[in-house]
């Protein structure tokens, strides 16, 4: 069985992904690796397991705001509105201007842009409101960590838009033509969908793994001091997995994985294969905290929900 995670981003440098073998009762984990041909990533996993589980988490946004998906008349579910989607289609397109976006272009902005009330006007533009409306469930800040990035906008470091298109094109919806592939939570829970033979596909967050693993870093990941620091935490949760790793990997960890620029990346996708290993071995729930919600999806692991307050979106429907 393979549990494999990609720390995703727009930028291919930036892109890394570090596969886990499971035999005989432990894991063994590679050192992270950058991703490369994005198209071949499944394939080349599905053939790594020889006719075993494959489980990739990637870290960007596998669903759509529910405020969204109330305007999509005749489609049921995420999974059915991804399956229906064309690489070359507008939705893929990100608009440089206001009065390009739409429903079926619902990406924004393109470029930089000036002044304030741009996120209010493609809410209104897009029939959802306010900004908030534009934000799932899990995307909300809960008590232990901040709000994440909204889907459709596109600016800024927080941003997850672009990265999740990038995704979706290159990776969910040739996966989901040519491979027997399913998505998690729309398709079950994750220990009942990875069966041999099965590809699953999940959404997950690194610094939400961490938590779950018990990590603390102090300080910013972005600081190779900061994630040596937290080198022998990660050598601990190992321990409990049991995971074994190679001297190539060891010497990672313990460098904080050097110096470069995306140095954060492969760590983060060190993280993430960890967090997906602890939801498989049973150390996490495999479904999200209540009844899965079919359009907006869930992140790998989560149980804590936001507050009342932060919640208030569902009050809309």
């Amino acid at each position: 069985m393979i549990a494999a995670h990609a720390d995703w981003s727009i930028d291919p440098a930036k892109r890394f992904t570090t596969i886990g073998r499971r035999a005989s009762g432990f894991w063994v984990l590679d050192v992270p690796r950058l991703t490369g041909d994005v198209a071949a990533l499944l394939p080349r996993l599905a053939r790594a397991a020889g006719g075993e589980a494959v489980v990739l988490g990637i870290d960007c946004p596998i669903g759509l705001p529910q405020a969204y998906a109330a305007q999509l008349e005749g489609l049921p579910n995420f999974p059915v509105f991804l399956r229906g989607l064309h690489p070359e289609s507008p939705f893929f397109q990100v608009a440089r201007e206001i009065e390009e976006v739409s429903l079926a272009r619902p990406f924004y902005p393109a470029g930089t842009v000036v002044g304030m009330g741009h996120k209010l006007a493609l809410a209104q533009k897009l029939g959802m409101g306010e900004p908030r409306y534009m934000s799932r469930l899990v995307d909300l800040a809960t008590a232990s960590r901040p709000a994440a990035g909204q889907l459709f906008w596109t600016l800024g470091p927080n941003q997850c838009g672009k990265a999740a298109l990038a995704a979706w094109r290159d990776v969910l919806l040739p996966g989901l033509a040519t491979l027997p592939m399913r998505l998690w939570p729309f398709d079950g829970p994750l220990r009942e969908l990875a069966a041999p033979g099965s590809i699953t596909v999940a959404e997950t967050y690194p610094a939400e793994a961490m938590r779950h693993l018990g990590l603390r870093l102090e300080g910013s990941k972005r600081d190779q001091a900061a994630r040596q620091a937290v080198a022998g935490q990660i050598f601990d949760a190992m321990n409990r997995l049991n995971v074994r790793r190679p001297i190539e990997l060891t010497l990672a960890v313990g460098k904080g994985f050097g110096t470069a620029p995306n140095a954060d990346d492969a760590f983060d996708s060190l993280i993430g294969a960890l967090g997906i290993i602890n939801v498989l071995t049973g150390n996490r729930p495999d479904t999200p905290p209540g009844p899965v919600d079919m359009w907006e999806g869930w992140v790998l692991g989560q149980t804590e929900l936001p507050s009342r307050d932060e919640a208030a979106k569902d009050a809309l429907f």
